[in-house]
This record gives structure tokens, C-alpha cells and sequence, in this order.
């Protein structure tokens, strides 16, 4: 293991880590060469195709592509984001990286170390004697490895057990108070919060135990569920549970089922569907998108069929849609929750109510046809106003698509639905547009580039076509939501001019958008001057790519990876040089 040594991140870490040491820990590896092969651990495969480079410290797979460092392997195999990779190999090779104040650093660590001790006295609780939270949970038809292995433990019916394990270890019932773990009465006296309860740790996607939910036995007591209050180290917005147990498996299903309670996570996860996280409350939030974006782009929404859980389901698609997630939403039937369900019927039931759940937008459709007679002309009326709100948000394909349906449905003209659409996009905001936004970006920062490109579509707004096919020429968050307006403006009404656009922006990005072009003199050429942007954003790409392959092929002679795969590397190296000279790269 490294010595520890002080560091200031990504550069330190780099420089004392070996990525063959890092990678052979969990991929099995085999010299080859003057590097060393194995088996992608990102795809399935029989022949090893996955090779790891010793003196240029990168990876890459000849068989999916996957390539990086030892910060991008980290990565990709624990499903992390960049500063939880770095933090999880510093801690594991002893290299300090800090990418926050010091001071905050070890508050938030005495809180950490204070909630995995409380975990452990609770699990301690649960499986080391007979007791009431044990048999609560057998009888409903938990077993053992499932529930170790999400760490449940029992909050005894003791009024300051908790608080006396505590206050034996001298920790400051300041603390205590403030992570929720005790509470105090009006006469000054601590007693433990959580008391006769099932409790279920909520554990970041770094393994830190960040607080606690906690389940009643006994029906006499209230609330139903009790959780942990937020603090430093947790706020519900920003976190997803178990996610750190399924994160992998949400990564290899390629989507996530997110449902209400931890009963429902366990129980499926037991039943065989594994690719499930819980909110911590109903009501998702725009961090939660974030994070789940981070593992899959496809997400399922499951919960209750009650109103509070339709309510629910249709304000998660406001905040899914938009992080360009793609959603879909069901209900279990016969009026269960989910945990009941995967019990009653098993897994290949709920992945059928899964794979039939509609789609985010079909969902709101059919749900505003609730109480409508579609035969009556006031009630189609009425359904196609409120459609309307919905489609006016939509993409111009994607909205061609529902308006041919929603016509064929109806026996209305796609011309008369789109007159409506146009009235209601032109009485509220746009379609808003994917809002990630890259590190280190400024929020509301264009290139030259993007500047001129938008300047070049603004003056002429025929020319907003060709962003059709070149979108990836727009590489900010701030660019493409320009660019989604835009396209959306063209393909509403034909044209558009930059106070348009401003309409539908923030005060602060219209402020923005004007300083960004309002120097920019084009002169006639708008034309020239968007091919000639494209045709070097696509050079620039083009060599970017020249590069990737021959150090990928540099990488498969040294590794003696079968003919085919140099050929095939040598083909593309061909294509993309061709291409480069295409556009003069050479």
C-alpha cells in the first residue's frame, strides 16, 4: 500500500497509483506483452478483450470501447461520480485528496463515525438476541442474508439505551441531538429518539451510514414511520435508498425501479428485482434526478395507485423528463404496494407491470382522460386543452408523433390540435431542456463558437435545420437549452428572433444570451460562417477520435489482440482519416 502522503486530488493520485495495481484487484489480468489483458468487466465476453497499459496508466476494451484512467475505471466499475472515485481510492491507498474545506471535512467525519456506531448498536440489537423487531420482519417474510445484507437493526423499547452507549464514549449530546439519534425533554432530560422500532440505516453511495428510518411493531405507536432529521451529512434530496446496494445493478439493467418505502426495496430486491431504489418521501427532487442519471437514463416509476401517489408519480415526471431521463410509470394492481405484490405473484409478474407501464407522456394523457366522456364534444374539448399543456412541451418529432395519435384518437385534424398547442405555448414557457451542466462550466457561458452559431440561426432562422444533425456542436447546458428553443420555435411557427428566445429564458440567461451575440456582426454570412463552425467542431472531433484509435492500436500489438480486432481498428482509422481529410484536416 502507498505511503500517505498529502495530496491536491486527481494529479496526486494519478502520479503515486499504479492502474494495473488498482485493476487487478477486481479484473483478473495476464501479461501480454509489455501490457496486460483480461476480461471486460463492463460487458459480457468470453475472449479477453479488455487490456490495461502500464506505462501510458490507461485501459481501454476492444470489445465496448470503454477506455480511461484509473480515476475513469474507479468510476465506471463502482458507478461513482469523479470525486467519489478519488475519495474511494485515496482512502483506500492512503493518499489524502481534499476537495473541500478541512474544517467541514471533519465534522461531517465525526458525524459519519457517530452513525455507523449507532447502525452497528442497532444491528447488534437485532440479531444477537430474540426480539420484537427480528420477529416483525420474519413475519413478513424476510430472510436473514437479505436482511444483513441491507444492515436492519432494532431500536430496543429501553427510553436511553442508545443514549447511555453514547454517553459512556463521551460523545456531546449536541450531536446526538442534532443527527436525531436522541431527543430531550422540557425538564432537560435525553432520551433516544428512535424506541421499539425496526431500523433501516440510509447508506450515500460512498457506504457512509447518513441517517435513519425507523419502522413501528407496535401499531399503537405513531408515526407510522420515524426518520432521521436533516444535518450536515444528510439531506433527503440529495440521496436515494439503497442505492448504494443497487447501484450495480441498475447500471447492468440498463434502467431503475424507483418506489416509496424501504419494505418495498427489500422485499423486491429479495424477490429477484434488484434494480431498485426507494425516495425518501414521495416527492422526488431535482439533485435525486442527478444522482440516478449518474447510474441509468431509463427510469420506472412505481407507486401507489391512491391519489397522493398519482399526484406523486406526475410530479416525478416534471422532475425526470427535463434531467433527460426516460420515464416510465404503473401501478401494481389489485390495490397492493409493491412489497405485497413481488410476495403474492413473484418476479416475472412485476417485470410484466413494468414492461407494459406507458411512458411519462402517455401516462399524463391517460390520466386527463380520467372522468371525460371522449364522445362528448364539451369533454373532448376539454381533454384536448389540457393535452395541449402537455404536448406543448414536447420535442417538434416527438410532438408529431402524439398529435397523429391524439387526431386518430379524437377524429380531430392535426392542423386544429396544433393551432391549440401553439395558443398554449404562446401563453406559457418553452419546452425546458435537459439542465445538466458540465464541471467547472460557467452556468450561463457560451463558446465563441456556440455564440456564433446561435447568432448565425437568430439572424437567419431557416439555417436552425442543420442543428438537427449537428447538435452535439452545442457542448454547454446553457447552449442546448438555446438550441432545444430554438428548434422548437422553427418547428412551431417557421421563424423566430432572439426576443423570442429571451421569452422563454431566465432574466439572468437573457442578460446572458444578448452580451453573448450582440457583437457578433455576420454581414450576409450566416451560411458560411455555421458550415464553417460545423466543419471544425466535426475536425476537431475527428482528430480527437484519430488519436483514441491509435493508441488503441499501439495498445492491441502490444497485447497480441487477435487480427480481427486490428483490422477492424485499422478500418476505422482509415474512415476517420479519410474524413479528416475531408474537411481539410490535412
Amino acid at each position: 500500500m502507498a505511503q500517505r502522503n498529502s495530496g491536491s486530488g486527481a494529479d496526486e493520485l494519478k502520479s503515486q497509483l499504479n492502474i494495473v495495481d488498482v485493476v487487478g484487484r477486481v479484473v483478473p489480468l495476464k501479461r501480454a506483452g509489455s501490457n496486460y489483458k483480461g476480461v471486460c468487466p463492463f460487458h459480457s465476453e468470453k475472449t479477453p478483450s479488455f487490456v490495461v497499459s502500464d506505462q501510458k496508466q490507461i485501459f481501454t476494451c476492444f470489445g465496448c470501447g470503454a477506455t480511461g484512467d484509473v480515476i475513469e475505471f474507479t468510476k465506471r466499475y463502482y458507478n461513482l461520480d469523479f470525486i467519489e472515485a478519488c475519495e474511494k481510492l485515496g482512502k483506500e491507498y492512503g493518499i489524502e485528496v481534499d476537495f473541500s474545506h478541512s474544517s467541514t471535512n471533519k465534522e461531517k467525519e465525526e458525524y459519519y463515525k457517530i452513525n455507523r456506531e449507532a447502525a452497528a448498536f442497532f444491528y447488534k440489537a437485532f440479531t444477537e438476541k430474540a426480539n420484537p423487531g427480528y420477529s416483525y420482519m420474519k413475519r413478513r417474510g424476510l430472510e436473514d442474508g437479505i436482511l444483513k445484507k441491507f444492515g436492519i437493526g432494532y431500536a430496543d423499547k429501553e427510553w436511553d439505551s442508545l443514549y447511555k452507549h453514547f454517553k459512556a464514549k463521551g460523545v456531546d449530546e449536541k450531536i446526538l441531538l442534532e443527527l436525531g439519534l436522541v431527543s430531550k425533554s422540557r425538564d432537560g432530560k435525553y432520551y433516544d429518539k428512535f424506541r421499539n422500532r425496526v431500523m433501516f440505516p440510509i447508506i450515500n453511495t460512498s457506504g457512509r451510514v447518513i441517517g435513519f428510518g425507523g419502522r413501528r411493531i407496535d401499531d399503537n405507536d405513531n408515526p407510522k414511520y420515524l426518520n432521521s432529521p436533516e444535518n450536515i451529512v444528510f439531506q433527503k434530496k440529495n440521496n436515494l435508498y439503497a442505492l448504494n446496494t443497487t447501484k450495480q445493478d441498475i447500471g447492468k439493467e440498463g434502467s431503475a425501479i424507483i418506489v416509496e418505502g424501504y419494505m418495498d426495496v427489500i422485499s423486491l430486491y429479495q424477490h429477484g428485482v434488484k434494480n431498485v431504489v426507494a425516495s425518501l418521501g414521495t416527492a422526488l427532487t431535482d439533485n435525486q434526478a442527478k444522482l440516478i442519471k449518474r447510474y441509468t437514463p431509463a427510469v420506472n416509476l412505481c407507486y401507489d395507485s391512491d391519489t397522493a401517489g398519482i399526484n406523486a408519480a406526475i410530479r416525478g415526471i416534471d422532475i425526470l423528463v427535463p434531467r433527460g431521463l426516460k420515464v416510465k410509470v404503473f401501478h401494481v394492481t389489485d390495490g397492493k404496494d409493491p412489497d405485497e405484490f413481488a410476495k403474492t405473484h413473484g418476479r416475472d409478474a412485476f417485470m410484466k407491470l413494468v414492461k407494459n407501464a406507458p411512458g411519462a407522456i402517455q401516462y399524463k394523457l391517460d390520466f386527463l382522460k380520467k372522468g371525460l366522456d371522449l364522445n362528448n364534444d364539451e369533454d373532448k374539448l376539454e381533454y384536448i386543452k389540457k393535452a395541449s399543456q402537455v404536448l406543448k412541451t414536447l420535442s417538434p418529432v416527438e410532438m408529431d408523433i402524439y398529435v397523429r395519435s391524439l387526431s386518430e384518437e379524437l377524429k380531430v385534424s392535426e392542423r386544429a390540435i396544433f393551432a391549440e398547442i401553439k395558443e398554449n405555448a404562446s401563453e406559457g414557457s418553452a419546452r425546458p431542456a435537459p439542465v445538466s451542466r458540465e464541471e467547472g462550466a460557467s452556468a450561463h457561458e457560451l463558446s465563441s463558437r456556440e455564440a456564433n452559431v446561435i447568432s448565425a440561426m437568430i439572424t437567419n432562422p431557416d439555417l436552425t435545420e442543420m442543428l438537427f444533425e449537428n447538435f452535439g456542436i452545442m457542448e454547454t447546458a446553457f447552449s442546448r437549452k438555446i438550441g432545444y428553443i430554438m428548434l422548437e420555435l422553427f418547428g412551431n411557427n417557421g421563424t423566430f428572433g432572439i426576443s423570442d428566445i429571451a421569452d422563454r429564458l431566465d432574466p439572468d440567461e437573457s442578460i446572458a444570451l444578448e452580451k453573448a451575440v450582440s457583437g457578433i456582426k455576420l454581414a450576409g454570412r450566416e451560411d458560411e460562417v455555421l458550415e464553417e463552425s460545423i466543419s471544425k467542431w466535426k475536425l476537431e472531433k475527428l482528430f480527437e477520435k484519430e488519436k483514441n484509435i491509435v493508441s488503441r492500436m499501439d495498445m492491441a500489438d502490444e497485447s497480441g489482440i487477435d487480427q480481427e480486432s486490428i483490422e477492424t481498428l485499422t478500418a476505422e482509422l482509415i474512415e476517420v482519416q479519410n474524413e479528416i481529410n475531408k474537411y481539410g484536416g490535412r
